[in-house]
């Protein structure tokens, strides 16, 4: 019976050890995150919301502003609801 009781402790022990690494590991993913959104590294998504790096290649200037975008499907949607709105931007193509 004792064995029963401590081989359930060591098991418990075991687990609480495995998934506090992994709430640690996603708390430190997270924080990176939010220093790289404050130090101007990452910007958002004006679409979905996804942080984006400032070096992404699917991007629209409007005027002085540029909008990065995650995906080509973010970067039309966007498009849409300007042409929607009676604007028109042209879509910035990647420098070689």
């Amino acid at each position: 019976m004792i064995k029963w009781v401590v081989l359930l402790v060591c098991g418990w022990l075991l687990f609480k050890l495995v998934t506090n690494d992994s709430k640690k590991k996603a708390d430190k993913k997270q924080k990176d995150m939010e220093k790289k959104v404050a130090t101007g590294d990452m910007v958002k998504d004006p679409v979905c919301g996804a942080f984006v790096s400032l070096d992404e290649e699917i991007r629209v200037r409007d005027g002085e502003t540029i909008h990065r975008f995650c995906s080509y499907e973010c970067r039309d949607k966007f498009l849409a609801r300007l042409e929607d709105s009676g604007r028109a931007i042209s879509k910035e193509e990647p420098a070689d």
